[in-house]
C-alpha cells in the first residue's frame, strides 16, 4: 500500500530520481516517505506555533551565529572556544551540503499537501531536500560546542538543534532522511576540527593529597587574598572595608575590572577573608611573603604572573595556594578548573587539595636564586614578542598588541646561539612547558595533567635564516611543528647556555635576564593548590 505522500507525489505528478528507483534506496524512500506520513499526521499542541519559528529562526544560521556571540560576550574561556569551534564546523558543514550534497543527489522537496496550514507560516525552500542545510548546521554547531562547553551549556544547545531538526520534518520542509544526512555530515564536519585544532580537556589532572590536612570556614577565616592592582584595581586596599591609608576613601571606578568583580565576590562570600591590594610600586614578592606568613590559605587575584609570585610565596611558607583568575590569559588556574571567583570559592569550601609539579630555573652555581614557573618557560623569539607587547600594550591593549608582536618578532627576529645539553645549537624560539601540553606547535596552551613530572621542550632551530613568510603562515594555522627545525621532546632537565653572554627567559609571561649557563628542571608535586570538586582529580599521595 502506498503511503498517503507517495499518492499525493503521484497526483502531483513528481517521481523520485532513478537513484530512488530501484533496490535498497527504493526500500528506504518508501520507510522514508512513511515516517514523513507519521509526523505530518501527528498533532503536538503547543509546538503547531513554536516549530515553525524556531525552524526560521535557524535560516542562514542566525539562531547559531547570536548564540555564538552571547557566549563570547561571557568571557569564559571554554565557551569562547565551544562558540568559535560551532561557527567554525558551520562554516564547513553549510558549503558541504548547500553546495554538494543538493546538488549531487538533487531530491525533490516533500509534498506539503497533508500538512497543516498553521505549520507553514512562510515560503517553502524552493532548493532540492537531501541532505538537510538546517539540520546540517544545528547538528554542527551544538557538537563543537559540546566538545568545549560544560554540559550545562552543551545539553540545552543540543537540545535546541534537535528540535530545529525535528522542525524541518514537522514544517514540511524536509523527509526524514534528509534531517538524518544533514546531522551526520553536521557532526562530522565539528569533529573534523580536530584534525587542525585539537579540542582541550575542560581540566589538567591533578592528584588529590589524602593526607594533607588544612582549615576551611564558612567565612573565609585564615584566608589571605592579594589582589595584583595592576590587573585593573582602582585602589588599593586591606581588610576588604578600609583602605591602606586610613581615612583616605578609594575612588569608584565607571567600569569595574576584572579583579575588582572578583573582589566583589569574595568580599561577599568569604567576609573573614583579609584582602590586600598591592600598589603599583609595591615589592610584590615582600608583600606575598607577608601574607603568606599570616595565612592558613593564600588567595591570589591576578593573571599567571601574579599566580607565580603568589606560587613562590605559598612554596616558602608551605601554605596552600587558591587561584582566582584576573588576567588576560590565566593559563595556570584555568588548567585547574577555575575560570570565575565563583570557581575559586566552591573549590576553598570543598577543600579539596591537590598537589602540582613546578619547573624551576636554576643558574648555574647559584641554586639560592632559583626561579619557578607554573606553566612555560620561552627563550628566543619569545622573549622578544613578550617583550614588544609589553611596550605596546599600554597603547593597544593586551590582544591587539600581542597580534602586533607576534608579526614583528617573526618578521625581524633572528635566531640566537645556545648549547642544548652541551650540543650547539642555533635556536630561533624555545619553550619549555611545566608538564606536557597537548596542543601542537611551539607555543602550546593546555595540558592533560599538572602533576607528570616532566618537562615538554620545543625549540625551532635553524641553520639557516628562518623563512619568514612560512613561519608566519604556519604560525597562524597553528602547524609549526611542520617547519623543518621544529624539535621536540620530553625530559627531566634540560640545560642551556649561552656562548654571547646572557640569557633572557620569559617565565609565566615575565622577562628575567639571567646568567649566561642555567638548568631548567622540575620539584614534583611542590605546590599544594586547591581543585575544584567533580572534575579530573586523581586520588592518593602521588603518582
Amino acid at each position: 500500500m502506498e503511503s498517503r505522500y507517495a499518492a499525493a507525489e503521484r497526483r502531483a505528478g513528481r517521481r523520485p530520481p532513478a537513484l530512488y528507483r530501484r533496490g535498497p534506496l527504493r526500500r528506504l524512500g518508501r520507510l522514508d516517505r512513511w515516517a514523513f506520513d507519521q509526523v505530518a499526521a501527528a498533532r503536538l499542541p503547543g509546538l503547531e506555533v513554536v516549530l515553525p519559528r524556531l525552524s526560521r529562526l535557524a535560516d542562514h544560521g542566525v539562531l547559531w551565529f547570536t548564540t555564538a556571540g552571547v557566549l563570547g560576550l561571557t568571557r569564559r574561556a571554554r565557551l569562547r572556544r565551544a562558540a568559535l569551534r560551532g561557527s567554525i564546523a558551520i562554516a564547513v558543514a553549510s558549503p558541504a551540503v548547500n553546495l554538494l550534497g543538493k546538488h549531487a543527489f538533487r531530491r525533490a522537496r516533500p509534498v506539503v499537501d497533508l500538512v497543516p496550514p498553521i505549520r507553514i507560516r512562510w515560503k517553502l525552500p524552493t532548493s532540492h531536500a537531501f541532505p538537510s542545510g538546517h539540520s546540517a548546521s544545528a547538528a554542527a554547531f551544538a557538537t563543537g560546542v559540546a566538545m568545549e562547553a560544560p554540559r550545562a551549556v552543551a545539553v540545552p544547545v543540543a537540545v535546541t538543534a534537535g528540535a530545529v531538526a525535528f522542525a524541518r520534518i514537522y514544517t514540511g520542509a524536509h523527509y526524514p532522511g534528509d534531517v538524518l544526512a544533514g546531522l551526520g555530515i553536521g557532526a562530522a564536519a565539528a569533529l573534523g576540527t580536530r584534525l587542525v585544532w585539537p579540542a582541550r580537556p575542560p581540566v589538567a589532572h591533578v592528584t588529590r593529597t589524602a593526607t594533607e590536612k588544612v582549615m576551611i570556614t564558612g567565612d573565609g577565616q585564615g584566608v589571605v587574598v592579594v589582589v595584583n592592582a595592576g590587573s585593573g584595581a582602582p585602589a588599593a586596599r586591606e581588610g576588604g572595608t578600609s583602605s591602606r591609608d586610613e581615612g583616605q576613601a578609594a575612588p569608584v571606578p565607571l567600569l569595574r575590572s576584572t579583579a575588582q568583580a572578583a573582589v566583589d565576590v569574595i568580599a561577599r562570600e568569604l567576609p573573614a577573608a583579609r584582602i590586600v591590594w598591592l600598589d603599583p610600586d609595591e615589592d610584590v614578592d615582600k608583600a606575598l611573603a607577608e601574607a603568606a606568613g599570616r595565612a592558613e590559605v593564600l588567595a591570589v587575584i591576578g593573571g599567571d604572573g601574579t599566580v607565580n609570585a603568589g606560587a613562590r610565596a605559598a612554596l616558602a611558607r608551605d601554605v596552600p595556594l587558591l587561584t582566582i583568575p584576573a588576567g588576560t590569559f590565566d593559563h595556570f588556574a584555568r588548567a585547574l578548573g577555575i575560570e570565575t571567583a565563583v570557581d575559586a570559592i566552591t573549590a576553598y569550601h570543598g577543600g579539596r587539595l591537590g598537589r602540582v609539579d613546578v619547573g624551576v630555573v636554576v643558574p648555574d652555581g647559584d641554586a639560592e636564586q632559583e626561579m619557578i614557573f607554573l606553566n612555560t618557560a620561552g627563550l628566543g623569539a619569545y622573549t622578544e614578542l613578550v617583550e614588544r607587547r609589553e611596550r605596546l600594550e599600554g597603547r593597544l591593549g593586551k590582544w591587539p598588541a600581542m597580534v602586533v608582536a607576534a608579526a614583528r618578532t617573526l618578521r625581524r627576529s633572528e635566531p640566537i646561539t645556545l648549547l642544548v645539553n652541551g650540543r650547539p645549537r642555533r635556536v630561533w624560539l624555545a619553550f619549555v612547558g611545566n608538564c606536557r601540553y597537548g596542543s601542537r606547535g611551539p607555543a602550546p596552551t593546555w595540558r592533560g595533567h599538572l602533576d607528570d613530572g616532566r618537562l615538554d621542550i620545543r625549540m625551532i632551530t635553524a641553520g639557516e635564516r628562518v623563512p619568514r613568510l612560512a613561519a608566519l603562515a604556519a604560525a597562524l594555522a597553528g602547524h609549526l611543528h611542520l617547519m623543518p627545525g621544529y624539535r621536540s621532546w620530553d625530559d627531566g632537565t634540560l640545560e642551556l647556555a649561552s656562548p654571547d653572554g646572557a640569557l633572557r627567559v620569559a617565565r609565566d609571561g615575565e622577562l628575567t635576564a639571567l646568567p649566561a649557563a642555567i638548568r631548567i628542571s622540575k620539584r614534583p608535586g611542590a605546590l599544594a593548590v586547591f581543585c575544584p570538586a567533580a572534575r579530573r582529580v586523581g586520588s592518593g599521595a602521588g603518582r
